[in-house]
């Protein structure tokens, strides 16, 4: 795995310009994956939110997510692009479908209730693997998700596979929404934390696990200020 690349007058060293990260749900990958990004002046891309693209417009257009064919073809057909953000109102990047600049509208409760089944198709995984490699491609760019490092870019430069229990993640998700000043019931939010796990591993295409030459960092007794510097010392 190469970790650094080194100009021809091999005087300077530049981090690593593609970057995969990949774990479970509410591992600390976005929250990674952005101030990574940020530090190293890249496109901060969680994949994730090309899922969540297609099961918007399946939702704006009534259609039924069960309908595997359907959808597949919705994904096929899309063309959606990630750029750098284009406004400062909090965006991490922006999700462009066409011309349409539809960052926040796609960030609602209707869409969190569904994106799991239309992210376990394989033709959706297929056809939304390709657009996510086109755009890694561009290069400077940090990459999160849960194949990046063993389908879509397996070519990655660095390679990193964040970790941690599904009880430590249930709590941190507990803690967010409670500092948010929203109503949460740990049980309730460990119990969708293990049923993503149980999809995500166990789907025919692409199932969640590290590559072979990932690095694994186990966040469990680690805070997010720990885990950022670990990662920035891999780069650099």
């Amino acid at each position: 795995m190469t970790f650094f690349l080194i100009d021809n007058d091999m005087t300077k060293i530049s981090p690593p310009s593609i970057i995969a990260l990949d774990g479970p749900a509410a591992s600390g990958k976005s929250t990674l994956g952005n101030k990574l990004a940020n530090s190293l002046g890249y496109l901060f891309f969680d994949t994730g939110i090309m899922y969540r693209a297609i099961t918007w417009i399946a939702l704006q257009h009534d259609m039924d997510l069960r309908n595997e064919v359907m959808i597949t073809e919705l994904a096929q057909k899309a063309q959606i692009d990630i750029r750098p953000p284009s406004k400062n109102d909090g965006r991490p990047c922006d999700v462009l479908i066409g011309d349409k600049d539809v960052t926040w509208d796609m960030r609602g409760g209707d869409v969190d209730a569904n994106v799991s089944v239309v992210s376990a198709y394989a033709g959706v995984r297929k056809a939304l693997s390709e657009q996510q490699r086109r755009i890694g491609l561009r290069g400077k760019v940090v990459m999160v998700g849960r194949d990046i490092g063993t389908v879509v870019l397996p070519e990655a430069d660095l390679k990193v596979y964040l970790d941690a229990s599904a009880e430590e993640r249930a709590r941190r998700r507990y803690d967010e929404l409670i500092a948010r000043g929203e109503k949460s019931n740990y049980e309730e939010i460990l119990k969708k934390v293990i049923e993503r796990d149980r999809i995500d591993s166990t789907r025919a295409v692409a199932p969640l696990r590290p590559a072979d030459d990932a690095i694994i960092i186990d966040s469990d007794q680690m805070d997010a200020e720990q885990v950022f510097v670990r990662v920035l010392e891999l780069c650099k």
